[in-house]
């Protein structure tokens, strides 16, 4: 049975905002985004590819909304420490969090394209077929980017050899 295109965005919606928390690292932003996504979608529907997914055109919505507001606003999305802290578990301990905190910085200075792809896949869950349509580049031209993306995020714990926590006495 084929599922409706409100059922198909309804689905999507927990991803959405997922995708939406990585870019902007913001609840109230995060939200903002995908209500914006969504009304935008929801307005466009008529535009949408027939028998195609919603999810990966909403995605598409999204990352035009975002890009949209980050012109307008001219600057880089902020980290907020106290959202990353609400990623993690009540039980997480404080190496855990400088983790999170480090991967994020780390994900940050990823160039945009091999960002993006990173976060379609990893965070939103898309396949690489979605993210290259997402995206409208070359499934292949995916694979390369994520490739290059995990690479760069291991590179300084290989190169270095071990763990880049050191303690201080």
């Amino acid at each position: 049975m084929t599922r409706t295109f409100d059922q198909q965005l309804e689905d999507a919606l927990p991803d959405l905002w997922r995708f939406a928390f990585s870019l902007t690292r913001n609840r109230d932003q995060a939200d903002d985004l995908v209500q914006d996504a969504v009304l935008r979608a929801i307005r466009k529907k008529g535009l949408r590819w027939p028998g195609h997914p919603v999810k990966p055109w909403a995605m598409k919505i999204l990352l035009n909304c975002h890009r949209n507001d980050r012109r307008r606003a001219a600057t880089r999305p902020e980290t907020d420490p106290r959202a990353l802290d609400q990623l993690v578990s009540p039980e997480a301990t404080s190496e855990e969090r400088l983790e999170l905190r480090w991967l994020w910085r780390r994900i940050d200075a990823l160039p945009e394209d091999q960002k993006l792809v990173l976060l379609a896949v990893t965070i939103a869950g898309l396949t690489y077929a979605e993210t290259a349509r997402f995206l409208g580049v070359p499934q292949g031209t995916v694979m390369s980017r994520l490739s290059r993306a995990r690479t760069r995020l291991q590179a300084p714990e290989e190169q270095a050899g071990k763990s880049r926590l050191r303690s201080v006495k």
